[in-house]
């Protein structure tokens, strides 16, 4: 009794928008979104590449799914909740979710299209400030500067040359070794006595700066 290879299954599956946003997604995951084609696509579906403009007119409308799933695994602020808290933990989900997602850094705030899961995590983000009692022209400065700072962060901890305190000593040895010591003090002195240390992680360093954005937005709040 012959098998159906997993390639003969797929193609009987229905081809659907989820699916083909799922495989999209987990392309682009893989190889970054230059890896991203109809073509591979198509080949990943186990399904030539004009079956997919049944649902998509174009590459540009994968990419509209594709951004807006990833929205959709942000974790939306809590009505009700403190709009620390709230705000707090839709920074730290949206931080997690770029790390599973690099390629999307780029394309969050970028598209003409936005889908359904992006417009209701960007509504839900304003109803939290303004219900915390921030006016519009407030709302609008804290949402620019917390977007500012977590992308911002996202893409400078992507793009380090290191991970671990290991490597991180590895690397300052490398930079520093053409040069004497004595000729940057202060970035030696920081090296050697923080980010050298054991246990030394760039990442939790979002955190702390976190909450001095939140804060300082508390107080100016109070201020007015």
């Amino acid at each position: 009794m012959k098998t159906r290879t997993t390639k003969q299954v797929r193609r009987r599956e229905p081809l659907t928008r989820e699916r083909v946003l799922e495989a999209a997604v987990k392309l682009a995951d893989q190889g970054g979104i230059e890896s991203l084609s109809m073509r591979k696509l198509g080949q990943e579906l186990g399904v030539e590449a004009m079956a997919l403009y049944y649902h998509f007119a174009s590459k540009d409308e994968v990419l509209d799914g594709s951004v807006d799933l990833v929205f959709s695994e942000i974790d939306l602020p809590a009505s009700g909740a403190d709009w620390k808290t709230a705000m707090r933990q839709r920074a730290l989900s949206v931080r997690d979710v770029l790390s599973r997602h690099r390629w999307a850094i780029g394309l969050m705030e970028s598209r003409t299209n936005p889908g359904p899961a992006n417009l209701r995590h960007h509504d839900a983000v304003i109803g939290s400030l303004r219900a915390a009692g921030f006016d519009m022209e407030m709302t609008a400065h804290a949402y620019s500067l917390l977007d500012s700072y977590i992308y911002g962060f996202a893409l400078t901890k992507m793009n380090l040359p290191f991970d671990t305190s290991q490597e991180i000593a590895a690397v300052a040895q490398s930079m520093l070794q053409p040069s004497p010591l004595d000729e940057y003090p202060n970035l030696v002195e920081m090296l050697t006595e923080h980010v050298m240390k054991p246990g030394y992680d760039f990442g939790d360093e979002f955190e702390y700066g976190l909450d001095v954005i939140l804060d300082g937005f508390e107080r100016v709040r109070d201020t007015a």
